[in-house]
């Protein structure tokens, strides 16, 4: 799995970070940015980020 954010269109809601901390965290811009890799255990918490982002950044591939 790979995972990216379109940080242009963030708007630093902390949703992502919220729902799973071990892959994203708020950069010290504000916004949010994909930090460690997914992993299996975490694969079901990234698709809940992707899929709650209420601004449609965030981006998976499999």
């Amino acid at each position: 799995m790979k995972v990216m954010i379109d940080r242009d269109g963030c708007i630093s809601c902390g949703l992502c970070a919220g729902t799973c901390p071990e892959v994203f965290q708020m950069a010290d811009d504000g916004l949010a940015e994909v930090y460690r890799a997914p992993t299996g255990e975490n694969e079901e918490q990234v698709r809940m980020a992707a899929d709650g982002c209420p601004v449609a950044v965030i981006h998976v591939e499999d």
